[in-house]
């Protein structure tokens, strides 16, 4: 169990620095100017997609325990491994944030749209599938989405200047990678 929590933290963390939310979190932050309510507010969204993803994830691998499928679930990781070195940005729509409902509403809503779909609920998703535990693995992911923007929504702009994002999205790379290849090994029997 532990296991699963720091690897869900762990990976999530890592792809979330660059990410798309993370650069969201650093608008939001500099628009609103309410830093406990926009993090109010990524919890939030952060809590219902990454247990809805995760709990979608042990679903499938609990209807499909194949082979093949624990080998797709690797061959996921390994693409993110390669999806991770691509850096993000915001679209125009996403930057025109406005104060709609306050910032925590604000939050909650761009938050929860914008992270369908991306690397880190993909990622979510998979570990899910890997693990099939999804208390464990929606609260390392959302930890993991916390400690990634929490330094985003207070310190914005200077965060971005003093971390190697292209550093941290090979990091985040290599740990898809070996979450990967470690299962590949594994339905192989190399792991023992």
């Amino acid at each position: 169990m532990t296991e699963v929590f720091l690897a869900s933290t762990a990976v999530v963390a890592l792809a979330e620095i660059g990410d798309k939310t993370m650069l969201l979190a650093i608008v939001l932050a500099a628009r609103l100017r309410a830093p406990w309510q926009i993090l109010a507010g990524i919890l939030a969204a952060t809590l219902a997609n990454h247990g809805l993803a995760a709990l979608v994830g042990s679903e499938v691998a609990g209807l499909i325990d194949a082979p093949w499928f624990r080998t797709a679930v690797a061959i996921g990781f390994i693409a993110m491994a390669a999806w991770t070195l691509v850096p993000d940005k915001l679209d125009d729509d996403e930057e025109s944030i406005t104060r709609r409902g306050g910032p925590f509403l604000t939050t909650l809503v761009a938050f929860f749209l914008v992270e369908m779909g991306d690397k880190t609920q993909i990622a979510t998703i998979a570990l899910g599938a890997q693990y099939n535990d999804v208390l464990t693995v929606a609260a390392g992911t959302t930890l993991g989405m916390m400690l990634a923007n929490a330094p985003a929504v207070f310190l914005g702009e200077e965060l971005v200047k003093r971390v190697s994002l292209k550093a941290t999205r090979i990091a985040a790379a290599l740990l898809f990678l070996v979450l990967g290849l470690w299962q590949l090994a594994d339905i192989a029997g190399w792991l023992g």
